[in-house]
């Protein structure tokens, strides 16, 4: 009878956290930020139990969590809350509630749910106030914000309307304004940085990383392709949102080289373009 040699306990991972630690992988702060555009109670908090560590934050998203029940409502947000996840609410609520003079109670309404960010937007309405009044007002009741660029009926940007969503970013950075999201919808397809055929702009998306760094910029990456775009383009640390809920995983994995399709750019020996720890620059 042959007996072979058990490896050695001191080498043996006991998680699959140290596993994949042992592959190269580093650990990386979350940088994707969920949407819930509706699902099922059940759903969100299955997802957040699951993926709660690779959540940025979560995006109330839309304004189906107006009119859903709510206690389905405050349920997703304890959920959340308990896990630690940080919550924003989709930049619609805010543009319907600023055009109907009902901004401050909507920004009542969510720091009472606690909610801690809300979205503002100049998607298919126009702001009245200075983006610093918009901000103090938030702060007022206790919540920061994120400003998201770009009309979602304009169609694709062209180069002036960048030139002026990145003098408008600049403006609401400055008043206290926490991120910029660069706005896609839910097709990324003729709308912000992507044409009709769905392919991304890079130059463009370069545009708005440049000036605002990519620790302050936002991707919205609502399908598969966008999101292997903009992780392929940038490396590993861009923030991505409005990703569904679904589709989290297979983007941590891809950002982590853990994809096949990423395995050659981010986690192979000698994968151009990382660093001693692992973590993949930014393409330039």
């Amino acid at each position: 009878m042959i007996h072979t040699r058990p490896t050695p306990r001191s080498t043996q991972p006991s998680s699959t956290h140290e596993f994949v630690r042992s592959l190269g992988v580093p650990d990386m702060p979350p940088r994707t930020s969920p949407f819930d555009p509706g699902y099922d109670v059940a759903t969100v908090i299955s997802h957040l139990e699951q993926s709660h560590h690779l959540i940025s934050r979560l995006k109330i998203s839309m304004t189906c969590w107006l009119i859903a029940d709510e206690a389905a409502t405050r349920s997703k947000i304890d959920a959340a809350r308990r896990l630690g996840v940080p919550l924003v609410t989709g930049g619609g609520p805010f543009e319907i509630a600023e055009d109907k003079g009902k901004l401050e109670s909507f920004l009542e309404l969510a720091a009472s749910l606690n909610i801690d960010r809300v979205e503002a937007g100049e998607g298919f309405t126009r702001l009245r106030r200075t983006p610093r009044e918009y901000v103090d007002l938030a702060a007022s009741y206790g919540l920061t914000l994120q400003m998201e660029l770009g009309d979602k009926h304009g169609g694709t940007f062209t180069p002036a309307v960048i030139q002026q969503l990145i003098a408008d970013g600049f403006e609401w950075l400055d008043a206290g304004a926490r991120q910029i999201v660069v706005e896609a919808r839910e097709s990324a397809q003729t709308v912000g940085l992507f044409d009709d055929s769905g392919r991304l702009n890079f130059d463009a998306a370069e545009a708005f990383a440049d000036a605002f760094g990519m620790e302050r910029t936002i991707f919205e990456a609502p399908n598969k392709r966008s999101q292997f775009d903009f992780l392929s383009h940038f490396g590993n640390t861009v923030n991505l949102s409005n990703v569904r809920l679904e589709e989290l995983l297979r983007v941590e994995i891809y950002r982590r080289g853990l994809h096949s399709d990423a395995y050659a750019r981010f986690l192979a020996p000698g994968a151009a373009g990382a660093d001693r720890d692992g973590t993949q620059l930014r393409n330039r």
